[in-house]
């Protein structure tokens, strides 16, 4: 089998495709167009007997065509999207752009080459938000996006379920909570606050930092989207996540008792435009369904995590010298 892994050179991308060489003898095709966010020194150091790399946008639809048929591709896994949720504030148009346009080009050329199944990777942001009180979400909760980023994400999952409706395509969704773990972007919370901490820099919290995340170690995730792979229902959508769910602030407090800093280092900054308040996953669905459930406690994936940044310090300087300095420069000013 060759699998084609959209985003491969991002966070949970390139994790995906490392689970996929490691738990399996598939081959990867792995296409990326290296914006901000893909590193191409996240996936470089794979077997070259069994990964191959594209530069490429999802959004040339000419260009994934032809990776389809060059490489035999009979299975996709779309991770590629812009993701942060800040950037769709500041400019929707990329979101636009990259995660419709791109997802329908996508989907156009899967139809036509006749791809046996398409693991469309979504997010938890779609439902919208939750009070204290309220159930987690599940698969048949209403979509009821609040940002620009999760309305972008929201219009991709419905044109997936619309091929599969429409064309019999053999398609399938996957929604997860917040990932953390090693390659992810420090413009996210994890990553950002374990930067600061462990060089004295203060760390910004959004308005009073009581807002809930339920978070997933990224291993536990791409462990879900192979059972999906392999065991899921077409047309299905299945919720993942971690069943644990955090403030930030707390998540921010155990980063500096974790790397010995002060706290006096928190820095609480305006809050963002429709911030929403809480995300949590019921994943009875797929528990029940395909055996899958989180294995790593966030205690010991977080420790791991810090270990592994600070043991790729070099990794993290290059990025955060990079376009991420100039823009939480703006953002914190």
């Amino acid at each position: 089998m060759t699998l084609l892994v959209t985003g491969a050179a991002g966070f949970i991308g390139s994790n995906f495709v490392r689970y996929l060489i490691k738990q399996t003898n598939h081959n990867i095709v792995s296409y990326d167009a290296l914006t901000y966010a893909g590193n191409l020194s996240n996936i470089q150091d794979l077997p070259k007997d069994r990964h191959q790399f594209i530069h490429g946008d999802i959004c040339n639809g000419d260009a994934v065509s032809q990776a389809l048929q060059n490489h035999n591709v009979s299975t996709i896994v779309h991770f590629a999207a812009e993701s942060h949720v800040d950037r769709s504030i500041q400019s929707a148009d990329p979101f636009i752009q990259t995660n419709i346009v791109g997802t329908q080009r996508l989907l156009d050329a899967a139809k036509a080459h006749g791809v046996s199944k398409f693991i469309h990777v979504s997010t938890d942001e779609v439902y919208g938000t939750l009070q204290v009180s309220d159930p987690p979400f599940t698969e048949a909760h209403h979509i009821m996006p609040n940002s620009p980023y999760a309305a972008s994400k929201a219009a991709s999952d419905l044109l997936v379920r619309s091929y599969v409706e429409t064309y019999d395509f053999p398609a399938i969704i996957t929604r997860c909570s917040n990932n953390y773990g090693p390659y992810q972007f420090p413009e996210k919370l994890i990553p950002l606050m374990i930067h600061n901490a462990c060089n004295n820099i203060p760390l910004p919290i959004y308005g009073t930092g009581e807002n809930i995340r339920d978070w997933v170690h990224v291993e536990d995730h791409c462990e879900a989207i192979h059972a999906v792979l392999t065991q899921g229902n077409i047309g299905d959508v299945y919720n993942i996540g971690g069943e644990c769910e955090l403030t930030n602030i707390d998540i921010v407090k155990k980063i500096i008792t974790i790397c010995g800093a002060d706290d006096s280092l928190m820095t609480f900054v305006k809050d963002r435009p429709g911030h929403d308040f809480r995300y949590a996953m019921d994943i009875s669905k797929i528990k029940n369904e395909l055996g899958v459930s989180p294995k790593m406690s966030f205690e010991k994936g977080l420790q791991d995590t810090i270990d592994w940044y600070m043991s790729n310090t070099k990794w993290l300087s290059s990025i955060i010298n990079g376009d991420y300095q100039q823009y939480y420069k703006e953002q914190y000013k």
